[in-house]
């Protein structure tokens, strides 16, 4: 998908094979499919109204196909379309093609499991899961901290070395944002140190470096689109969808969703503050227990947790591993 045209030009070619999952609320449902006999997920969700105070005065002229479900004195409900209007859409479509069995899992329904990882376990099961999951699959985040893609999309970039500089970070939309609902506003940050796999990695040594990418966040965010601080979250999740160092930054009026549920999302202030408790420049995350939730179609589940809830030995190698980009 090198353009937007080429981007758009996929679409009429999905092929449906079936409904993987739908949310309660039915405001979101993704279509496991195919195109050109490639496998393809397509989520499909409700975009949020239109907010701009010039649309307001003409919405309700804009209602199609309006039906009277019941009146009772003083209340009447109806069921209405929003005539196709480029300005406001009607739907926000993820894409992801050609998508691969671990994209199909994530977005599987599944129960969800709460874990509890110690440091050996870490270093003998999860740290190399980690590092194989990383294996071919980190070329798109490359492509954006090295100034290949996505490029026009950064709202503010740190690096005195475009793609190397330890200290350098960038900030863009979220993809899963329609980049114009301040109350569902999702912003990305990635780090460009490639030795950030996850939290785990993070050493009391890196606090100021991560209280300085606080505040240039709230600054940059509140400079761009006019929301200020104290009306955003920053978080990381464990176990994150990718292992690239990473922070999540939503509006405080976003409905809260499973990613951002309790044991999943970590608070970067909070996570900051335990960092600043170890008493040595050196002790990291990786030294303690961490419990969180994961999915029982997950990999690491079936390959780590379950079968040590069974009494049986891990899949996988048995190793501890030292950060390698």
């Amino acid at each position: 998908m090198e353009s937007s045209a080429s981007a758009e030009a996929l679409l009429p070619l999905f092929q449906l094979e079936t409904v993987l999952n739908q949310d309660q609320a039915g405001r979101r449902i993704t279509l496991l499919g195919s195109i050109s006999s490639q496998p393809a997920l397509l989520t499909m969700e409700r975009a949020a109204l239109p907010n701009e105070p010039s649309t307001f005065a003409t919405l309700h002229s804009s209602l199609a196909n309006v039906a009277n479900l019941g009146a009772n004195d003083i209340y009447a409900w109806y069921t209405a379309n929003l005539r196709p209007s480029a300005a406001a859409p009607d739907l926000k479509l993820n894409l992801i093609y050609p998508c691969t069995e671990m994209h199909i899992k994530k977005h599987s329904p599944q129960i969800v499991r709460v874990v509890t990882e110690t440091p050996e376990l870490y270093a003998a099961y999860v740290r190399p899961y980690m590092q194989r999951q990383r294996e071919g699959r980190m070329e798109w985040v490359y492509n954006i901290i090295d100034g290949k893609k996505e490029q026009e999309d950064i709202i503010l970039r740190e690096s005195r070395d475009l793609g190397k500089d330890p200290q350098g970070f960038l900030l863009l939309p979220d993809m899963n944002w329609d980049r114009k609902t301040m109350s569902s506003l999702r912003i990305l940050g990635l780090v460009e140190r490639r030795d950030l796999w996850s939290v785990r990695d993070l050493k009391k040594s890196d606090v100021e470096w991560l209280k300085k990418i606080q505040v240039k966040i709230l600054q940059a965010i509140e400079d761009t689109y006019g929301v200020e601080g104290d009306l955003l979250k920053l978080y990381m999740h464990y176990q994150p969808t990718y292992y690239h160092f990473h922070i999540h930054i939503t509006s405080t009026q976003h409905e809260p969703s499973t990613t951002q549920a309790l044991l999943k999302a970590f608070s970067l202030p909070n996570l900051i503050s335990q960092l600043e408790s170890f008493s040595s420049p050196s002790a990291s995350l990786a030294d303690i227990a961490i419990t969180y939730t994961l999915g029982d179609a997950s990999d690491l589940w079936n390959e780590v947790f379950l079968p040590l809830k069974e009494g049986k030995t891990p899949s996988g190698p048995k190793a501890s591993t030292t950060p390698e980009e």
